[in-house]
């Protein structure tokens, strides 16, 4: 029988079986992230193009409902950190997973616009304070095996790899059986698929008392990590475009499902291989020097496309934009982790989520706009490279803290 997900007061180190039980649970945590990002969010690209044909979207209106998503996302963002104080930890990822799996349901149950913009909102409110609980719970845990802390922290953002994956497989394929309109079936089986996800992250998940170190003193000041906070910002800004829209770049260039299927499962398996690809670089994360590495090479997947549409070059764009997108996030987690004791962990990641959120929420309208003034994908493309590019020198500068 599986054992409840807790977080003891000490961790043991010196047992040889712990580290298989502590990547297990991280594992089980990752589930969340997986719903509310992997599946709530990114599957939204898949069926994007069936969406905006058989309910008239414009380009905009397209952007705009992830531009709602990511709106929620920041208002979860901001009330997650005192959520976790107030309610602990798990109950947050619980009731957060929970509102994302309602608001896959209700996506795939009407047509109307603000019906299926309330659930985007609601989908970015859940997925953010159950990734900024379930990433405090995940780098405790990370905590207790500080050899491979880095590499058990990466599981926990490369869990949406997963849902990304499992999508990709199936979101195309559907559309093309069931046939133009078919886009509601879509969200009601990744419903299904969440559902048993989180019937697996109840099962295991139980709230307990937090660590006897988060009981120093302390608080998380900006000012000490704008010009970070800064580059986190760019990330979410030019992220999001090329996750919205490339699948309709795909489709656009001539992919059928199968090429849009490949697409976004390469992402989604590259994305789940970064754990590895980029373990050390991550533990040596106390500046944002790493960050500014990793987020280098998003970019560069970013601006692929914009070099051909062969399926070479599309394929290259989703290896390597995948292996760098939520290792991104992950050195984001392990900064906060290196420069500021366990207590500030919770406030750091908000903070760190909190300017991720804006940068998303303005993503993909302002994208949507250029791509309906221009009448070309790409020119969108183009913006979102360069926005991760800026990102990259923003976060170069950014130096170690010195911890209290």
């Amino acid at each position: 029988m599986n054992r409840p997900l807790e977080l003891p007061v000490t961790f043991p180190k010196s047992d040889s079986a712990e580290p298989m039980h502590v990547a297990r649970l991280i594992l089980v945590l990752s589930l969340a992230p997986t719903i509310g990002l992997g599946i709530g969010r990114f599957a939204y690209s898949l069926v994007l193009p069936d969406m905006r044909d058989a309910l008239g979207w414009s380009y905009a209106a397209a952007g705009f409902m992830n531009t709602i998503n990511a709106a929620g996302y920041l208002g979860g963002a901001l009330v997650a950190s005192r959520l976790c104080s107030r309610f602990g930890l798990a109950r947050v990822l619980r009731d957060g997973t929970l509102a994302c799996v309602a608001a896959l349901i209700l996506s795939g149950v009407s047509g109307n616009f603000v019906v299926l913009s309330f659930a985007r909102l609601l989908i970015g409110v859940g997925a953010a304070v159950a990734f900024v609980s379930g990433g405090a719970m995940a780098a405790r845990l990370a905590q207790s095996q500080p050899a491979r802390a880095s590499l058990l922290l990466s599981l926990f953002y490369a869990g949406p790899g997963i849902g990304i994956f499992a999508s990709g497989l199936l979101a195309p394929f559907m559309l093309h059986y069931f046939g133009p309109g078919s886009w509601w079936i879509v969200w009601l089986a990744m419903a299904a698929i969440s559902i048993a996800m989180m019937i697996v992250l109840l099962r295991n998940v139980v709230d307990a008392p937090a660590p006897a170190s988060d009981a120093a003193t302390g608080r998380f000041e900006i000012r000490h990590v704008a010009v970070y906070l800064l580059g986190y910002f760019l990330f979410g800004a030019g992220y999001i475009a090329y996750m919205t829209f490339m699948i309709a770049f795909v489709r656009d260039a001539g992919g059928g499902a199968a090429a849009q299927s490949a697409f976004w499962c390469l992402i989604g398996l590259s994305a789940f291989a970064s754990p590895w690809v980029w373990r050390g670089l991550l533990a040596r994360g106390q500046s944002g020097v790493s960050t500014a590495i990793i987020l280098g090479f998003n970019a560069l997947g970013a601006a692929l496309p914009l070099l051909g549409q062969s399926p070479v070059i599309l394929a290259l764009s989703a290896l390597v934009f995948g292996v760098a997108f939520f290792a991104v996030v992950t050195a984001t987690t392990a900064f906060v982790r290196f420069n500021y004791p366990p207590a500030l962990w919770p406030s750091g990641i908000a903070a760190m989520t909190i300017a991720f959120g804006i940068g998303q929420t303005l993503g993909p309208i302002v994208t949507g706009w250029i791509t309906d003034a221009t009448g070309s994908l790409s020119s969108g493309l183009g913006v979102s490279a360069a926005t991760l590019a800026a990102g990259v020198v923003a976060a170069a500068f950014q130096r170690p803290l010195k911890r209290p």
